[in-house]
């Protein structure tokens, strides 16, 4: 990563952190430094990334990085944003991954002409598994966009959109994974009421989801082709195909995507 040498995280959760390892594991060559308010947080930060400086003030963090990533929760945005706001300034790329802030909130409370890069990963990325689509703010260029794709490309897979569709990406890749983990434990419940023990049923259930999953990325076959492929004329798949159909299986997931998204939109203010 040559043009990227230095980048901070206001916030040390779950998704900095796996920021941080995928870019540690490529050896990217930049320099982090992590501001997390939390005691523990910041020990064990210390202890497993040893190369990361890790500091407790967000102004600290603030003024080291060329690129900021506000890994915060939405609703500390304000707050954050209010601190933050002397020690930054526009020569700075802001990253956002808070979930239903506008790219333009962030431009409004920072000095004018701050470029910001709104993105939106999810939890998979821990293991480099992750889904993260990227859009621009208003003085956000193509270069900006550039570098945030080769960091976030650390952690899984990046696309590109326009900001009016982050919220949709909200719902469904944001939340996704809390949906797909309910899945699997439900395949799993299943496997154990028909027999199976426990963690036989449940090993098999996620890796079933894996390698279907893989399935449908490498093989660019859409999702509909791939299951007439495993469903025989009166077999087993369609007598469980006709059981999800009359749950109204597809309309739950969509409506499940739609309650995240509007939630989304919901911490934006719209």
């Amino acid at each position: 990563m040559p043009t990227i040498k230095k980048i901070a995280f206001i916030g040390g959760g779950n998704m900095a952190e796996a920021i941080i390892k995928g870019l540690v594991r490529e050896n990217a060559g930049v320099q982090l430094m992590v501001a997390e308010i939390s005691t523990e947080r910041r020990v064990y930060l210390n202890d497993t990334y040893p190369s990361v400086k890790v500091v407790e003030h967000a102004a600290e963090a603030a003024a080291f990085g060329e690129i900021v990533i506000l890994a915060i929760k939405p609703q500390q945005a304000t707050s954050a944003l209010t601190a933050l706001e002397h020690v930054l300034h526009p020569n700075q790329l802001m990253v956002s991954i808070m979930a239903g802030v506008r790219t333009q909130t962030i431009e409004e409370a920072l000095e004018p002409g701050t470029r910001v890069v709104r993105v939106m990963p999810n939890t998979p990325a821990l293991i480099g598994a992750g889904a993260t689509a990227i859009c621009g703010g208003r003085k956000a260029v193509a270069s900006d966009l550039d570098r945030v794709e080769t960091i976030f490309a650390q952690i899984g897979l990046v696309v590109r959109v326009e900001e009016k569709l982050m919220d949709a990406v909200t719902g469904l890749s944001g939340s996704g994974p809390a949906f797909v983990y309910t899945f699997i434990e439900a395949l799993a419940d299943a496997g154990v009421k028909n027999g199976l023990p426990r963690s036989v049923a449940a090993e098999l259930a996620a890796q079933t989801v894996l390698g279907t999953a893989q399935l449908v990325l490498q093989s660019g076959d859409h999702p509909a082709q791939l299951r007439d492929k495993v469903t025989s004329p009166g077999g087993t798949t369609i007598a469980g195909m006709h059981s999800l159909e009359v749950g109204a299986f597809r309309g739950t997931v969509m409506s499940a995507v739609d309650a995240a998204t509007r939630r989304s939109q919901e911490l934006a203010g719209k």
